[in-house]
């Protein structure tokens, strides 16, 4: 009877181990498994660009700059995305930042040669961040 119960409770902690991710055992599984991941990444970087957009449209149109509906966005974004996004976009902020440096010091950089000596953050964004 004791034997039963320890060999019965052993088949459920086999049956019932760890509820991770299982990785696929085929390269039909691999290659949709890297399929779906490029996609996930794709759709965070597409929101991030969004949101980047957004937040200069705004500071554009005198809006506010710190109002709920941004930092619910902004909060969206990291639930889904990670710390890499903020990672992400504090990045690119700081490359906007150089370049507009550099611009005003009239040193030229690859955004000069692709868009021009005028170009504006919508267009260095839109440069930077290709989805």
């Amino acid at each position: 009877m004791l034997e039963t119960l320890f060999i019965a409770s052993l088949i459920f902690l086999f049956l019932s181990r760890s509820k991770k991710k299982r990785r696929p055992r085929t390269f039909d599984g691999k290659l949709q498994e890297l399929i779906q991941t490029e996609n996930v990444n794709r759709a965070n970087a597409q929101a991030i660009k969004d949101y980047l957009l957004a937040t200069i449209a705004s500071n554009n149109n005198d809006e506010e700059k710190f109002s709920d509906v941004q930092i619910g966005k902004a909060q969206e974004i990291l639930d889904k995305a990670g710390p890499a996004a903020l990672y992400w976009m504090s990045d690119i902020a700081s490359q906007l930042a150089f370049l507009s440096a550099a611009q005003l010091n009239n040193i030229p950089t690859n955004v000069n040669n692709e868009l021009g000596q005028g170009a504006t953050a919508e267009e260095i964004i839109n440069l930077v961040v290709r989805v």
